[in-house]
């Protein structure tokens, strides 16, 4: 069975100031991280799929797949507030050559235990045990939170393969590799800021936000991490945590990714509305930053 290993970052989507698909700015993207990072996670959060029309999630689909020609996996976000555009989201993945796919619970309204497993039957349904489905786990975003008793029965009865701890809770996690994770069910750590508590407890696999605009920083932590170097992956993690912290300069370490990116040189682009992009002063603030972390070149 597929599992995710190592650094997959939840690749943004880049945007024209009109809020068009940059198609463009995604090639350069793909291309930059597709030599950098063990897979990607895409049309999730960081990749603005609760933005984006079904069909705009199918082209950035399609485009990501084709650009990185199976060099590494992708795993694609199809979840949304309803089952029938879920599933044909999780068709076109799979049609399009996917690794796994992954949702967010259904959103927006609160459902109950018997709803959300229904959604994930649909979805592991439709993918016909042709690719892993994934729980994205993400209380912030979907509304509500998925206690063990709810994932206990998603692994058990509806099938589900694994899950996206998007939690930032440490001994939830702990509780999801105690409890849920074998050969049969995956946990992947859906955040960059607590990989090193993670590792120890047996993560293999975390999606940074970091890792859109530094994958570098991410791989040398996930390696540090996976040799057992705990010495050097806490000074690394501790690097990565004031990243994150000069990420919230931008009031969203969404925004702040693509304020890095054009600060690094790879990429400039926009976020679409109604994110507003960081502002030049916000800019200049992170660029300083960056420098004095002796993560960019002196000019």
């Amino acid at each position: 069975m597929f599992r995710m290993k190592g650094v997959i970052p939840p690749m943004i989507v880049p945007f024209r100031e009109n809020g068009e698909v940059d198609l463009d700015g995604l090639h350069v993207l793909t291309n930059f991280l597709k030599d950098r990072v063990h897979g990607l996670f895409i049309t999730g959060s960081y990749g603005s799929g609760a933005l984006m029309t079904e069909e705009e999630r199918k082209l950035v689909t399609k485009t990501v797949l084709e650009d990185v020609a199976q060099k590494i996996p992708v795993i694609v976000h199809v979840g949304t507030a309803d089952n029938r555009s879920t599933v044909r989201l999780t068709e076109y993945a799979i049609e399009c050559g996917a690794s796994a796919v992954s949702a967010v619970g259904p959103y927006y309204y609160k459902h109950n235990q018997d709803s959300i497993c229904s959604f994930y039957h649909d979805i592991v349904t439709a993918a016909d045990g042709s690719v892993p489905v994934y729980v994205y786990n993400n209380p912030n975003f979907q509304g509500y939170k998925m206690e063990m008793p709810l994932l206990r029965r998603l692994k058990e009865e509806v099938g589900v393969n694994g899950m996206k701890d998007a939690t930032f809770d440490i001994l939830a996690h702990a509780n999801y590799c105690r409890v849920l994770k074998d050969d049969t069910f995956d946990v992947a750590l859906g955040t960059e800021a607590m990989f090193l508590s993670a590792r120890v407890l047996g993560c293999e696999a975390f999606i940074p936000g970091l890792g859109n605009a530094f994958p570098e920083i991410c791989c040398k932590m996930y390696e540090e991490g996976m040799a057992g170097d705990y010495e050097s992956c806490r000074k690394t993690q501790f690097q990565i945590n004031e990243l994150r912290d000069i990420m919230y300069i931008a009031k969203s370490t969404q925004l702040a990714i693509y304020a890095m990116l054009e600060i690094r040189g790879v990429l400039s682009c926009y976020p679409r509305a109604p994110f507003i992009a960081a502002s030049p002063e916000e800019k200049n603030q992170i660029r300083e930053r960056l420098r004095r972390c002796g993560m960019l070149a002196e000019d």
